[in-house]
């Protein structure tokens, strides 16, 4: 089973051979690496041709956005799943991508997914945040769930059958695939109860107030879209983040 992994890249300097050398480092073998870079100004293009030969495919240029960026980078790739590793991120091990393949042959199911942690910027072993997914249920959807999306995988199917990210989204894109995928065309999933991402904390949603609100403007009609009509269930996703901040003890007691 070939696995894509797709990373978004624009000025990404500070982080990107963190993240490249994440997914090089990767014990499964089957991988396709694909970069999409959004015509970066920075060192960033320099530092990924230094890996030739070793990512799948690698694009530079102009998008219009984030999930614009991501649509491309899942019609370029080729593998029977796909994946995506921001230019921030890394896996929390180099058996992530083999656990992820191995969940998808036993269970035979369409998706994957697992934990995450968020972590400090400058040190990916400082954990501030704890994102513990849980197994889905569409009531548990109903009310406010879902999973980080950095941990979850797909096969690449089910873009090509019930279409990539919606790009009237600013935000709250990857939330709405996620709700078309799982509640409404109600496609097969598996937890994986690990950590599988380590993500640097600090994500455009969180910057400001305004971002927060529109963040939840973007849930609300992204519920609405697909079935979820329930101001609760916003309020859930929201107040549900509280309890991933827990004291340093209790994180690496459940990790």
């Amino acid at each position: 089973m070939k696995i894509s992994v797709i990373t978004i890249t624009y000025n990404s300097e500070k982080t990107l051979r963190d993240t490249i050398e994440s997914v090089l480092s990767q014990s499964y073998s089957d991988i396709e690496y694909v970069i999409v870079d959004g015509n970066s100004k920075d060192s960033t293009c320099d530092i990924i041709r230094s890996y030739e030969g070793r990512i799948s495919t690698f694009v530079s240029e102009k998008d219009e956005g984030l999930y614009d960026a991501l649509n491309k980078g899942i019609r370029l790739a080729t593998g029977d799943v796909v994946g995506f590793l921001h230019s921030d991120d890394i896996f929390a091990s180099t058996e992530t991508i083999k656990m992820i393949a191995e969940a998808f042959i036993k269970f035979n199911v369409d998706s994957v997914y697992g934990d995450l942690v968020y972590v400090a910027q400058n040190d990916t072993d400082k954990i501030i945040r704890f994102w513990r997914s849980g197994k889905f249920t569409r009531a548990r959807a109903l009310t406010g769930w879902m999973p980080p999306h950095p941990t979850f995988y797909v096969k690449r199917e089910v873009y090509e059958n019930y279409g990539g990210f919606n790009t009237s989204f600013r935000i709250s894109a990857d939330y709405e695939s996620i709700l078309r995928f799982l509640v409404r065309f109600r496609i097969s999933t598996f937890y994986i109860p690990l950590v599988l991402i380590r993500m640097r904390f600090g994500g455009e949603s969180n910057k400001s107030i305004r971002n927060v609100i529109r963040k939840s403007v973007e849930d609300f009609r992204a519920m609405q879209m697909n079935g979820l009509v329930s101001v609760a269930a916003l309020f859930n996703k929201n107040i549900s983040k509280f309890k991933q901040f827990m004291p340093p003890e209790w994180i690496n007691r459940q990790l």
